[in-house]
């Protein structure tokens, strides 16, 4: 089960609450009105009668009926008035409903489009680089690089599905992770090697790792964190600007930071940017990669790791991702 399912399910429990609401009090309003004129109607034959026997007993039931009659509009009026309220509350929750509805419907179609772009992308790369090593006699140098080239597309392609599938698990409830010691200083470096090595445009990573920074967490699931905020710092940087990963062992826990000079984050997409298939701008102009499932996927690792990530502000331009893991006591 989706563990978002349960949001999805509490506008349309509000729905038929106040549908059945709206029904109950139309049937209570139509036994009010009609008891009220079959109460009239009574009176008035008494009141009728009362004038035949004189005026004293007349001016008392007189005022009993007007008495009983405005208690019973108060009543009416009070029911009204409680019904309209709650009627335009049910109004505007089930609006805000169906705006958030459209919005995560458009979020799904611009992951669509850019799952169908980043599938294709790398599958006719590679298909490209395998179809030149097969029609031509090439140096043994260029056909190590292509190949290369073709196991680096290999690899962002390993990557996004891996991501996909993770995004899966993570909302299905059954997700856990499982935490054990382990040296998070050589997990980091040999993760960061990957993107040394594969060379992105000029980007570099600068690493300021301390040695021997020890943390319980998941071997498994933790690199997810690591590799999405790489990925997604040298995704917005310029090439030949540095990336600046960090890893400190300090006395409120671990941080770690991963530091680009790209193009920033404005403070709207600050607050959305964790969201799932969360991507500023449109999908069919854009032209970075990515599926909005990377800083999704971070989050979620941070915040099941009992660690926090947030985003601020890189002087004088670009973003800082920063993760960090409280100490254990």
């Amino acid at each position: 089960m989706s563990i978002f399912s349960g949001k999805k399910r509490r506008p349309l429990l509000g729905f038929y609450i106040l549908v059945v609401y709206v029904v109950f009090q139309f049937c209570w309003w139509s036994y009010l009105l009609f008891s009220l004129n079959a109460e009239i109607y009574h009176l008035k034959t008494e009141l009728n009668v009362a004038k035949s026997s004189g005026l004293q007993e007349t001016i008392a039931l007189g005022n009993d009926l007007e008495k009983k009659l405005h208690t019973r509009w108060v009543m009416i009026t009070g029911e009204g008035s409680v019904f309209f309220v709650l009627l335009i509350s049910g109004i505007l929750i089930t609006r805000s409903s169906f705006n958030k509805e459209n919005a995560l419907n458009r979020q799904q179609n611009n992951f669509i489009l850019s799952i169908t772009h980043e599938l294709r992308s790398p599958l006719a790369s590679a298909r490209l680089q395998m179809e030149t090593l097969a029609v031509r006699d090439l140096e043994k140098a260029k056909q190590k690089e292509i190949i290369q080239g073709a196991m680096i597309d290999i690899d962002r392609l390993n990557a996004l599905v891996e991501n996909i599938l993770l995004a899966a698990r993570i909302d299905d409830s059954s997700f856990r992770i499982h935490r054990e010691q382990t040296n998070l200083s050589e997990l980091l470096q040999s993760l960061t090697n990957k993107f040394q090595t594969q060379g992105h445009g000029q980007r570099i990573l600068q690493l300021d790792i301390q040695p021997g920074v020890i943390a319980e967490i998941d071997r498994f699931n933790f690199p997810s964190i690591v590799l999405n905020l790489c990925e997604n710092a040298l995704k917005y940087s310029p090439p030949g600007t540095p990336v600046k990963v960090c890893l400190k062992q300090t006395s409120g826990g671990i941080k770690l930071s991963v530091a680009d000079e790209g193009i920033g984050i404005s403070e709207k997409d600050k607050a959305l940017i964790f969201n799932k298939f969360y991507r500023a701008g449109n999908e069919e102009t854009r032209s970075t990669q990515g599926t909005g499932l990377g800083l999704y996927i971070a989050k979620y690792l941070s915040v099941m790791h009992g660690g926090t990530l947030t985003v601020k502000n890189n002087i004088p331009k670009g973003s800082i991702f920063e993760f960090v893991l409280p100490a254990t006591s």
